[in-house]
């Protein structure tokens, strides 16, 4: 399989080679076009794994596409404007925010994960996905913004509605940006993620969030 993006980095569409017979696992919704050779499948991956995914703020299901009789190419897209970047599967793998999830090959297994349940009330990073493979596989991912790979050589804090993905080797708590809970309403900063250890972190530049609430202040008020 080989993935191509372009469009980078404000309009990015990754282009997904497949060889006869190969697979891509995508998120609903990601596929912007196929070749007519191309097979899609549905699945949920069993009832608790489909709820688990919904509650993390993903689609209930995800599509496999098959090349089928020969070599077939699918067109693959983020919700949002903004990069996206193709992750090589490591032996640890990677915690990846969920909205960030577009694509991998089907060997990645996608577990979700509770981020901490102070981030329930923030309504940010709810959930995260666990993404891991016994054998070399592919991620691909897509941000709000352009994407920027920060090295963390023993501590880094970075806004939860920022991230996309690090490395599953780094520890991370998530709590208040300051000295106490008013002080981090009042920053306008809201929770924040600690990481310890050596490892990569994947961060997108726009906040998704902060950006709808910054469009939604803007807009005329509703007529009833």
């Amino acid at each position: 399989m080989q993935v191509e993006i372009g469009y980078r980095p404000a309009h990015a569409m990754a282009r997904v080679v497949l060889e006869p017979n190969e697979s891509i696992v995508a998120e609903s919704g990601a596929m912007v076009g196929m070749s007519t050779n191309v097979q899609m499948q549905t699945q949920s991956g069993g009832l608790m794994k489909g709820l688990k995914r919904m509650f993390g703020g993903e689609s209930f299901f995800r599509n496999t596409f098959t090349a089928a009789g020969g070599p077939g190419e699918v067109l693959l897209a983020h919700s949002l404007c903004g990069d996206m970047v193709t992750m090589e599967m490591t032996s640890t793998g990677y915690f990846v925010q969920s909205s960030s999830f577009i694509a991998s090959t089907p060997n990645v297994n996608l577990d979700t994960k509770v981020g901490g349940f102070k981030t329930f009330f923030a309504g940010e990073g709810v959930f995260v996905l666990k993404a891991t493979a016994s054998e070399a596989g592919q991620l691909v991912l897509g941000a709000f913004g352009g994407i920027q790979e920060l090295a963390c050589d023993g501590n880094l804090v970075i806004d939860t509605g920022h991230l996309v993905a690090w490395d599953a080797s780094l520890e991370y708590s998530v709590g208040k940006s300051g000295s106490g809970w008013i002080a981090s309403f009042l920053s306008g900063e809201g929770l924040v993620c600690h990481f310890r250890g050596q490892g990569r972190i994947w961060i997108q530049t726009r906040n998704p969030s902060e950006y709808g609430q910054a469009v939604g202040r803007m807009l005329p008020p509703k007529k009833r």
